[in-house]
């Protein structure tokens, strides 16, 4: 079209053409000559000037070359009448040397006399910007259904004037199905929920078509696979004029966070079942019911706030039975304890309605006696407590006679806060029990023999640390699985010149509290790495544990004083020693202990919770103390075959160490039974008399070689 038109028609269609923007051409096929108007030119960039004369080559050359062939295969299926004209989609090369897009209309208008294309006329359209943003339609789209799959949310929408329900892709996958294969409509969908989720979303949706309110619920449903999965579906209400006309929403797949939240729900229940056992043990005596010594302390602060308000006298009386080891040593543990159960009974039974008796440990019990107005009033008590035991007690049909000792002091004569009380107490019945036994005797703050006693004992086991008689037993820890030693426990004894080797619990006691508890604590550690340096010489690296008094762990120079000792007995490398703390000590000051736990971590010293669950507080303080290991105490231990709390209790406090990712260490292991019963409840390391007793430490080489050559757990025998 670069020869001028001079008619008004010829003026008229170029403007029309100049406002459609449409560039058109015509194209001599057997000469190649082509011609075209100004806004063909203009769409490539040129002037008319620039690209005149041109042949169909030069054209072609502005084609891409991905869409050139697919040009002339279309021209050749035109031009044999295969399609009635020409049409493509195409990019030609700018002036600047980009493309743009155009859409190509073309006919052939002329055949010579042999049938051969002549001439054909059309038109280019730049199509660049629809193609834009058809590519960034495109593109939002694969980004949205991208997303909707990683996320496994897809979407859905009921048209309520055709009842079309519309479902995206992610919906379609969610359900394991395609639009292919299934044709959803609203009964469908909802058939595939299971029968309680079905009902909820039945309701649910008819609230939404009848009363325009949506939802948002997390319901259950079959896949077209058979998996049940967790999905959480809503519905938001479209209206035009006030009318409902639609509903949509979202359907997404939450499998994976309804299973771990059910999990977690489940560990909460288990940790809570645990949780239940731990406190109501936690003041009660698992053997006898009577309240424990935690309970026993509280109970006795409530007597005193009483006396105080009421000017009155409260009495507590320290109960020990005579002759028991003998029943236990005679008939065993299960004669012993129902003797105990009896015993607590009968107690319990002699004392008032407001009167508390507890039990302590072992065969020793506690009374409070409050509320009266005189300390000769719980004379009469204390006489029935001493009949009660010492009368004949039918066990199983055997005849045991025992009785008891009794410890009594009164306050406020004596003026001391419960702990105390209860030593004065406990101080009272031992001199009771140098008097003959069966018999009571009162407790004189002043000059009573008691006292003078326990501070010739305490002078007594001071001499016995200046003239070294002290040593070092130990028990080993092993692997119930493997068999395998894991630790040693470090246990004091004193070698008395004339009563042999005595055992702790016979002479620590007395020194409870008092100043020298932390320098035989100190000789303890110094003593133990002075072992484990003498074991590491001959080849043997094994952790040695040690068991820390309250008072001496929160000593101020307690860090200190380990790092001087590890420097100079030890290897700073190789500390090998643990400590344990008992439970109650640890709780009595959290922050404290904890600080200096950490510090002691720093030097290569670990930590765990000695006797846990007889001393239980709050399981937060789990989450506080950087322990490593619990240690189950032996009380729950001893009776686990038989007793089913007892058993629970060692399941839960093997959970909740799972729980806060703890070890687990089992004392008290006393048969074959034990070993393998704790082994089937996940609990691996223990030690007890089945194992070994405490030995010394020139023993513990060849026990472990004799210890090496035992198979395995088999038949119940170690």
């Amino acid at each position: 079209m670069n020869s001028k038109i001079p008619n008004l028609e010829s003026i008229r269609f170029e403007a029309f053409l100049n406002a459609t923007g449409v560039g058109i051409w015509d194209w001599q096929v057997q000469t190649g000559d082509l011609q075209f108007n100004k806004i063909w030119a203009d769409m490539l960039g040129h002037t008319l000037g620039e690209l005149q004369p041109i042949k169909f080559s030069t054209w072609s050359n502005t084609i891409h070359p991905d869409d050139f062939i697919r040009a002339n295969i279309l021209l050749d299926q035109h031009f044999n009448n295969q399609i009635p004209f020409y049409e493509f989609e195409a990019r030609m090369k700018h002036k600047s040397g980009h493309y743009i897009w155009v859409l190509a209309l073309g006919k052939l208008v002329e055949r010579d006399d042999a049938g051969n294309p002549k001439r054909m006329v059309g038109s280019h359209q730049d199509i660049t910007q629809r193609k834009d943003i058809e590519m960034q339609m495109l593109l939002s789209s694969e980004l949205l259904n991208e997303s909707q799959r990683m996320g496994k949310l897809g979407g859905w929408t009921l048209n309520l004037i055709t009842n079309v329900l519309f479902w995206s892709d992610e919906t379609y996958r969610i359900h394991e199905t395609s639009a292919e294969e299934f044709n959803p409509s609203v009964d469908s969908a909802i058939d595939l929920y299971l029968p309680d989720s079905r009902k909820l979303i039945s309701e649910a949706f008819e609230r939404a078509i009848i009363n325009g309110i949506g939802y948002d619920l997390e319901l259950q449903i079959f896949t077209f696979k058979g998996q049940e999965i967790d999905v959480r579906t809503t519905c938001t209400i479209i209206r035009e004029g006030g009318k409902i006309i639609r509903l949509t929403g979202i359907f997404q797949d939450i499998t994976e966070r309804k299973t771990n939240q059910r999990r977690l729900e489940k560990s909460n229940r288990e940790l809570e079942s645990a949780n239940s056992l731990l406190v109501l043990f936690a003041y009660y005596d698992v053997l006898t019911g009577l309240p424990n010594r935690k309970l026993l302390a509280e109970r006795i602060q409530q007597a005193l706030d009483k006396s105080h308000s009421n000017n009155t006298y409260v009495s507590i009386a320290f109960i020990d039975l005579d002759g028991f080891k003998k029943v236990n040593d005679n008939y065993g543990h299960n004669i012993g304890d129902e003797l105990l159960i009896t015993v607590g009974t009968l107690l319990k039974n002699v004392l008032r309605a407001d009167d508390t008796l507890a039990r302590i440990g072992g065969d020793e019990f506690v009374a409070v006696i409050g509320n009266i107005s005189s300390p000769l009033e719980s004379d009469v008590v204390v006489a029935r407590m001493l009949k009660a035991v010492s009368s004949t007690i039918i066990i199983q049909k055997k005849l045991l006679k025992i009785s008891a000792s009794i410890g009594v002091t009164h306050y406020p004569l004596d003026d001391s806060d419960p702990d105390k009380l209860i030593r004065h107490a406990d101080q009272a019945m031992y001199i009771a029990k140098q008097k003959g036994k069966n018999c009571r005797h009162i407790f004189d703050i002043e000059n009573d023999a008691a006292v003078i006693l326990k501070n010739e004992e305490v002078q007594r086991i001071e001499e016995a640390l200046t003239n070294e008689e002290f040593l070092l037993y130990y028990q080993p820890k092993v692997n119930l699985s493997t068999l395998e030693v894991v630790g040693l426990e470090a246990l004091i004894r004193w070698n008395h010149p004339e009563k042999g080797i005595v055992s702790p619990n016979l002479f620590l006691p007395v020194i409870q509290n008092h100043i020298l508890e932390i320098e035989i604590g100190k000789w303890v550690i110094k003593n133990a790495l002075i072992q484990h340096q003498c074991w590491l010489s001959l080849g043997l690296n094994i952790l040695i544990s040690i068991n820390i008094s309250a008072l001496h762990l929160q000593h101020y120079n307690f860090v200190s004083d380990l790092k001087m000792m590890i420097l100079e007995y030890g290897d700073i490398k190789q500390v090998g020693i643990e400590f344990e703390i008992l439970e109650t000590s640890a709780l009595k000051d959290i922050k404290l202990i904890s600080k200096v736990i950490k510090a002691c971590n720093k030097l290569g010293v670990s930590f765990s919770i000695d006797d846990f669950g007889t001393g239980y507080s709050s399981l937060s303080y789990l989450q506080r103390l950087p322990v490593e290991t619990l240690k189950i105490d032996q009380s729950f231990v001893i009776n686990m075959l038989t007793n089913p709390n007892d058993k629970a209790i060692i399941q839960g406090i093997i959970g909740l160490a799972q729980a806060f990712g703890l070890k687990v260490i089992v004392e008290g292991v006393e048969t074959p039974e034990h070993a393998e019963l704790l082994l089937s409840m996940g609990s691996y390391i223990a030690q007890g008399y089945s194992i070994s007793k405490p030995m010394p430490a020139k023993n513990i080489l060849s026990w472990m070689d004799n210890w090496k050559n035992k198979p395995c757990l088999v038949d119940g025998r170690l």
